[in-house]
This record gives C-alpha cells, structure tokens and sequence, in this order.
C-alpha cells in the first residue's frame, strides 16, 4: 500500500483544518493498494482488485478499512506511487479550473506555489487544457521544474515582484484566473494582477497566513473570489467528481499527465515527510511506502 502526504495531513494533525476529526488519529488522505478482504454487499470491487482513493484520514498505515464508494480501480497501466498521489492535488485542480473557474483555452493562468505537488498539477492541468501558464515560486531550482511541467513564463516571487512581471508577460492584460494555495502576502500582488473578470481561485493557505484581501479590487475588476473546497465537492456533486476522476486516470494513463514524486519514505519516515513537505523541501508529492510489497 502506497500513500501521499498533503498539506490537509499536518493541518489535521495541527488543529487548523476545517474538518477537525477526533483526536488521536492516524492521518492520511489519499492512498492505493490491493484489496485483501471484502465485507458483506460489497460489490464494486473484489479480491486482488488494484484501487486508489480518498480516505481523509487513515491511509498512513500498512491496511486500511474503506469504504467501496471511497475506491476506485486503478487498471494495469498506473503505477501504484503514482495512484496513490494524485487524487487530492490533480482532483482538486480538475475540480477548481473546470467547475469553479471555468478555464477556457487561451486564458492565461497564474499559479502560486507552482513547485509543490498541488501547484504543479496546476500548472499540468492549466496547460492540458489549453491555457497559458506563469508560474510562481521561491527559488530559480523549483522554476526550472516548472518549466519542464510546461510553464510559459517564470516569476521568483523571492526577488521579483509578481504583478510587475505579470503586466510584461500579458502586455498589461493581467490574467484571466489565479490558482492560490499559498496565501499570506501573495495573495494581494495576485489579485491586482488579474484581468476584467478574472477569477480567485482559493485553495489553500500553505504559506499560514489567511490574507486579508481589499475587496474594492474585485470591484474595480469585474472579479471573482472563488473557493475550492474538494472534500466537499466529492460529497455534494458526486456524479461531477467520477467524471473527473475518470478524466484524470485517462490523462494520466496516456501520458498527458505526469505527476511528479520529489521524494518517497518508509512509513517510519512519516513524521519526516509531513516536515518536510511544511519546510517547502519536497517539490512535487512525498509519496510513504506503507508495506514491504510497496517497495517492488
């Protein structure tokens, strides 16, 4: 069994999510495995079914107990590192550009954060669907894999200002929509680079800080500020959330998307992997090898 670390895993563990289960828990979110065993009525899958999918909590363990709604089957093409690593962050995305903004092919898109697992899936996803991508991040090594993501245009918001560039990479325009899971003092400078009815895409808040925003700029721009918030799109609009599902497997199993695993640990490691995912050293998605068998 494989499972993924998400920034939701350490918030839940902090006290800071917006869903707070009991405590003491076994963190987790997303992961893939075998099936060994199945209950009474249990139709969707059967032994030896190869699955990935959704657990909020739980998947940081050799087994786990899940519900078959919660599953999903893998096929033969799909690593299983990479089945367990993409749910939240390309399903999030999927979720954020198609049913909350609405991206069309020719808009442009800026992505903060656009190293770490959720904003490189932006910057995939915003490419695949024809749209134009700067991407945003704190050092010139994180840009350089952007870039291999697909990125059009690169800004090292550590040395340079976000809403200068962006007014030289679209000729004054701004951009049509913001991918944000950083937050904090970011959040500004991306709003006021946006275009006439440009679109805030809230994801998260890695950076810590929720921003205070002036809402006068959305007025002034005829914007949006849009939240995303997936774990309850999946529970609210389930038919929306299979059909991107299946959309993503698709992608990613012809090769139209390649998710990036920056570093894999051993289940023992888990602590160090959720330390190092908040000290921004992971770029792309820290993957935890929960058995022996996810080793082969």
């Amino acid at each position: 069994m494989c499972a993924s670390v998400n920034f939701p895993d350490a918030l839940m563990i902090q006290g800071k999510y917006q869903f707070q289960p009991p405590m003491p828990l076994i963190p987790g979110g997303e992961m893939s495995g075998v099936v060994e065993k199945v209950g009474p009525g249990v139709e969707r899958v059967k032994i030896g079914d190869r699955v990935f999918g959704s657990t909020m909590i739980g998947s940081f363990s050799e087994k786990i107990v899940i519900d078959q709604l919660n599953l999903l089957p893998m096929g033969n093409k799909m690593d299983f590192k990479v089945a367990s690593c993409f749910m939240m962050t390309y399903g999030t995305t999927m979720h954020a550009f198609r049913q909350r903004a609405k991206l069309q092919p020719g808009e442009t898109v800026l992505v903060l954060g656009a190293s770490g697992g959720v904003g490189l899936a932006a910057v995939e996803l915003a490419k695949a669907m024809g749209a134009t991508v700067i991407a945003a991040a704190s050092t010139d090594k994180k840009l350089d894999i952007c870039k291999s993501c697909g990125a059009d245009f690169l800004i090292n918001y550590s040395k340079q200002d976000i809403r200068k560039q962006v007014k030289e990479f679209t000729d004054g325009k701004g951009v049509d929509v913001v991918y944000d899971p950083v937050g904090d003092k970011y959040a500004e400078p991306a709003v006021r680079s946006l275009a006439w009815n440009g679109r805030y895409l809230v994801i998260g808040f890695a950076a810590g800080e929720i921003p205070k925003i002036p809402l006068n700029l959305c007025l002034l721009k005829g914007a949006s500020i849009v939240g995303v918030f997936y774990g309850a799109f999946i529970a609210k609009e389930p038919s929306a959330y299979m059909q991107n599902t299946k959309m993503l497997v698709e992608m990613i199993s012809n090769g139209k998307l390649k998710p990036l695993i920056g570093q894999t640990y051993s289940l023992s490691q888990t602590p160090q992997a959720l330390r190092d995912m908040m000290d921004r050293k992971v770029t792309g998605k820290a993957v935890i090898l929960c058995s022996e068998e996810s080793r082969l």
